[in-house]
């Protein structure tokens, strides 16, 4: 006999069998050898008495065990269907309700699993959306300039002005990659921040080498008023990234002969990085969007640029415990503070 193809309740309705059945034996057995009445009725009620209580041990017990399963069965159905809420026991000492509990634990984390995941979707799909969108003009304008130079006849200063819209393009191309690369790198955890003590105006002056030339081009003036022995725990490579995005957008959008200045502010808990222009300002109910990643205002898309540097910026900054803030009015400039926690 095979017990594992056996239900419970068929398997204790044999034990029970056999207890009755060896009662009965063992009492027959006795009456024999003591050659007395009295044993054979004793015996037969001891029997009866326990093949009563035997039965209704079973009943109890069957009854038990299918309402046990038929619950089981019915938050199990109610996780394949997907409901949100699954009923809860009331009794916590009882085998059902603490398999009822950790079940409904293991729901929700497969829930928020599930939700996580289809977030990640979306957010993919929104990423592939705006890669695609971005990506579209350059191309574009180089199949349209590719063409041009292929079928028709162009003087040299046609070909020479054609050839730089053509490095125009390839440069906005790469730089769109390039921010990509660096914000999935981030994103991914592919490169951890590694913060440690080292010298915020060697930070900061990285960032600035970068834009100098840019900023004399448009004769823009420049200030810094950053102590040289300030030391505080960040990661220079990262951060001098972070402040090059904040520092290349001040330039971009500030008008020649405009300025900008830096300031650093150690306060108690924070160091802050300020960066203030003169240029055309943001709108209040804008100010939350500009970190989204591709956003660009509709009247700066004259301005070479993709939407991805405020985006990193606030990434960079928020993974070393810090955040961003941005005070600004149209027409009156900007104000962008980087805070980095001392500690």
């Amino acid at each position: 006999m095979n017990l594992n193809n056996l239900s419970a309740k068929k398997i204790c309705r044999l034990v029970s069998a056999g207890m009755v059945f060896s009662m009965l034996v063992i009492t027959g057995i006795f009456g024999g050898i003591m050659q007395d009445i009295r044993i054979f009725i004793v015996g037969g009620t001891l029997t009866l008495c326990a093949f009563f209580w035997i039965w209704l041990l079973v009943l109890i017990f069957g009854k038990r065990l299918s309402h046990f399963t038929s619950n089981l069965c019915r938050t199990l159905d109610n996780m394949i269907d997907g409901n949100e809420e699954l009923q809860k026991s009331n009794d916590s000492e009882t085998l059902f309700a603490r398999i009822n509990h950790r079940l409904i634990r293991l729901y929700e984390i497969m829930q928020k699993n599930r939700h996580k995941v289809d977030m990640e979707r979306q957010e993919l799909q929104m990423l592939i959306s705006d890669i695609s969108h971005q990506v579209k003009t350059p191309v574009s304008n180089l199949q349209m300039v590719t063409d041009t130079l292929l079928t028709k006849p162009v003087s040299e200063e046609e070909r020479m002005d054609f050839l730089q819209g053509i490095r125009s393009q390839t440069d906005k191309l790469d730089f769109l990659f390039q921010a990509l690369v660096k914000t999935s790198r981030l994103e991914t955890g592919a490169i951890r921040l590694e913060k440690k003590d080292s010298s915020l105006f060697h930070t900061l002056a990285q960032a600035m080498s970068s834009i100098v030339y840019a900023a004399e081009k448009k004769e823009i003036a420049v200030s810094v008023d950053c102590p040289e022995n300030l030391i505080i725990s960040h990661d220079s490579k990262w951060t001098s990234e972070a402040l090059f995005n904040l520092l290349d957008n001040a330039v971009k959008y500030t008008p020649s002969g405009g300025k900008i200045s830096v300031s650093v502010v150690q306060w108690e808990m924070y160091v802050e990085v300020k960066v203030t222009d003169t240029g055309k300002g943001i709108s209040e109910s804008n100010q939350a969007a500009i970190f989204r990643r591709f956003y660009r205002e509709e009247e700066v898309h004259d301005q070479q640029g993709v939407g991805i540097g405020l985006y990193l910026a606030r990434e960079i900054v928020t993974r070393q415990g810090g955040y961003i803030k941005v005070v600004s009015e149209l027409r009156q400039g900007s104000e962008f503070s980087i805070m980095l926690p001392v500690r």
